[in-house]
């Protein structure tokens, strides 16, 4: 029987299914605010560090800088008494802990520079016949050490040199002679010398001159010094005022009172006779600065002035005035050169003293000197210190002078260095002493870096835009997704690699089939057009096999079949037109120079790695440019052409500007293919066959050479700002430029 429905087993109660529960919407709401507020946070101090990151570069820069643009200071001592004869000349340590003095008794005296002792005195004439005194006498570095050169009344002349290392001072007396000069009293005289030779050269009352050589030969086998004088008589013709001999004894300068400066070569032995230059008013001092190049000459009228020797119209030196500096209102009394550098001090009667540096015409420092009537003058050798000297009187001053060499005339100014013929922008940083001139012109180094620029973007630019332009718009998709990808892995070549292939492999081909890069960019456009023509008139059957776009890879191939004939005909034009070497014709016919390695070589290889980034930028501007754009063009009878050059590419064009001035940046930073394909010949010369040196191609090669602190370092990190100044610049204007643009065509 059927069960009743109350016997029937009843089915358990369904299991209750947990169910998540949904948040409300404003918790919801909640969620999503702190999750806006995290990434904001994250991208805000992302943006924050990159800006702080900048200018942080940029203060470093700057503060590595700023020393350059300093004057030096100058702080006076404590002055000390000193003897009371007259000093004619002083001398002082490294140390700066003790000074010599030549008084006017011809005695030389060692004093502490600290409370003006007596530590050591020796007269320089044979007191026998009575101590005369002394007419004229000069202090400098003599025989590579401090010392003096004294000529008296009875033409005694004697030098000396001064010893301040080891235990105590010491002064020695190489040379000590009565010259027959009759009853003419020395009025100048001057020395110079290395190791145990030297020279003396003295002017009398007369106007004769004599220069007096003290040679030592040392026998390589007994060790026997042997010495040997020779005295040797120059004309002047006038009255001397002061005399100036170089180190090597090869040249002698003199000065007359009608302001006329004399110079003899000492080189030609039978040479008496003085070339005369006229300076205008009577020259009242004269020195030789370290290098013996620059001479420094100071005149009654206050003018102050260098003058060198220089390649004149004939085969023959000449005297040419290269650099004058702001006149004293006094006469220039007193001349003290470094032995460093092209610093010197100059002292005018008027109590003005100057500190200048004679390259850059630079006056480093200028006050009214703190003793009065001072009678000599002189650097310390380390550059850090100046000695006045009067009769009873030591003032020594404490200098500072960095970067004297350093200035804005001397990056950027056209400077006239010794043994130029004319001003020029000369960067030279390496040189064999310190008697070389300090050649820092940033100007061709900037001029470098844009000449680089220029000329790979002349070669990248037109074809980047071109290559984009042609791949979004008129290549086949499939092509496409294959060739976008492909030039954009371009962009990972290393540049070192890059320099390298360019300057040991591309550089010698250029030279050696130079003809083949005009003839190829003369016969590719025609062998393109005679292509397309040529597939044009081909059967429609054979035509429709290949997708639209495909083109592409015929022309490829017909490129590359030109340059391959370029190359080849290179040769024979050669031979039939410039005499089987086109680079000696070149340079024989017309006077053009080529380099191996040149703006042409560097162009294409910095060429290869600009366009990547071009092509890469440029390609997703056209592609960006909206379909409907180019529909509604050609739904109104526009063919393909018309609507790329008069619809896209306006609408893409401040993509396309940001991907040039991006190219720009990429160029004037590059450093490693300049480096190794451009020569690295700092010339200002636009010819594309010549080298060049860009900003960082000079750091990077540089600056393990350059020591810390100094103005080489220094000039480096300015150069390093300039290149930061340009790039920020050109970045700057592009972005104005691409915002204007976008306004422009916002419309479309």
């Amino acid at each position: 029987m059927p069960k009743s429905l109350a016997e029937r087993p009843t089915a358990p109660p369904p299991t209750a299914t947990p169910v998540h529960a949904t948040p409300a919407p404003d918790k919801r709401l909640a969620q999503r605010k702190r999750r806006d507020r995290r990434a904001t946070w994250v991208v805000t101090s992302g943006g924050v560090a990159i800006i702080a990151s900048v200018l942080g570069i940029l203060l470093f820069l700057v503060w590595q800088v700023v020393p350059l643009l300093r004057s030096a200071s100058v702080e006076p001592g404590a002055a000390v008494a000193a003897p009371r004869s007259e000093p004619l000349a002083v001398v002082g340590d490294e140390a700066r802990a003790f000074a010599a003095l030549l008084g006017r008794d011809g005695v030389a005296r060692v004093v502490r520079a600290s409370d003006g002792t007596v530590v050591l005195e020796r007269p320089l004439f044979d007191p026998v016949d009575g101590a005369p005194p002394a007419t004229a006498a000069c202090g400098a570095a003599l025989l590579g050490e401090p010392g003096f050169v004294c000529g008296s009344s009875d033409g005694r002349v004697a030098l000396a040199r001064l010893r301040f290392g080891g235990a105590a001072p010491a002064i020695d007396l190489p040379f000590s002679r009565r010259l027959d000069v009759g009853s003419h009293a020395i009025v100048a005289c001057a020395a110079s010398g290395r190791g145990d030779s030297s020279g003396i050269a003295v002017a009398l009352a007369d106007g004769s001159v004599r220069l007096v050589e003290q040679t030592v030969e040392e026998n390589l086998f007994s060790g026997e010094k042997t010495t040997s004088d020779h005295e040797r008589l120059l004309a002047a013709g006038a009255p001397i005022v002061a005399l100036a001999l170089d180190t090597r004894r090869e040249n002698l300068f003199a000065s007359t009172p009608d302001g006329r400066l004399l110079w003899w070569e000492l080189r030609d032995a039978a040479a008496s006779e003085a070339l005369a230059v006229s300076v205008g008013a009577p020259i009242t001092a004269l020195q030789l600065l370290i290098g013996d190049q620059s001479l420094v000459v100071g005149q009654s009228d206050g003018a102050l002035s260098i003058w060198n020797r220089m390649r004149g119209d004939g085969s023959r030196l000449r005297l040419g005035r290269t650099h004058d500096f702001p006149p004293f209102a006094a006469p220039v009394r007193r001349l003290a050169p470094s032995w460093r550098d092209r610093t010197f001090a100059a002292l005018a009667d008027d109590g003005e003293l100057r500190l200048c540096y004679s390259t850059t015409t630079r006056i480093l420092w200028s006050d009214r000197s703190p003793l009065e009537a001072t009678t000599a003058v002189a650097l310390s050798p380390k550059n850090d210190g100046v000695l006045l000297a009067t009769a009873g009187s030591l003032q020594p001053l404490s200098v500072e002078s960095r970067h004297p060499e350093a200035g804005l005339g001397a990056f950027f100014g056209a400077i006239w260095y010794e043994g130029y013929p004319e001003p020029a922008h000369i960067w030279q940083s390496s040189s064999g002493s310190n008697e070389a001139e300090a050649k820092f012109g940033l100007a061709p180094l900037l001029f470098g870096t844009l000449k680089a620029t220029l000329f790979s973007l002349l070669f990248a630019v037109p074809l980047g835009l071109a290559a984009a332009m042609y791949t979004s718009q008129f290549m086949h998709w499939s092509l496409r997704r294959a060739v976008k990808p492909a030039v954009e892995i371009m962009a990972s070549l290393p540049s070192v690699v890059l320099g390298f292939l360019a300057g040991l492999w591309l550089a010698p081909r250029v030279a050696e089939f130079f003809l083949g890069i005009p003839l190829f960019l003369a016969l590719a456009p025609v062998a393109v057009i005679a292509a397309g023509r040529l597939g044009e008139r081909l059967p429609a059957a054979w035509r429709h096999r290949f997708p639209e776009g495909s083109e592409a890879l015929a022309s490829i191939g017909v490129l590359a079949a030109t340059l391959a004939a370029a190359i080849a005909l290179s040769r024979p034009v050669e031979a039939a037109w410039f005499d089987g070497d086109f680079v000696r014709w070149m340079r024989e016919a017309l006077g053009i120079a080529y380099d191996q390695k040149n703006c042409v070589v560097l162009g294409l290889a910095m060429g290869i790695a600009v366009i990547p980034i071009v092509f890469s930028i440029a390609e997703d501007a056209f592609s960006n440019v909206p379909n409907s754009l180019v529909s509604g063009s050609l739904a109104l009878g526009a063919d393909r052409w018309y609507t790329v050059t008069r619809v896209v590419l306006p609408t893409a064009s401040p993509g396309l500007f940001s991907a040039v001035m991006i190219g720009f940046g990429r160029a004037v930073g590059e450093t490693m293919i300049v480096v190794m394909a451009s020569g690295n010949t700092p010339i200002m010369d636009w010819s594309p066959f010549n080298g060049l040196r860009s900003l960082s191609a000079n750091i990077a090669t540089e600056i393990p050479e350059a020591p810390e602190g100094s103005t080489f370092f220094r000039t480096l990190f300015l150069a390093a700002l300039l290149l930061f100044a340009v790039t920020f610049a050109a970045n700057t204007a592009a972005e104005l430029v691409r915002m204007h643009l976008r306004q422009k065509y916002a419309r479309l």
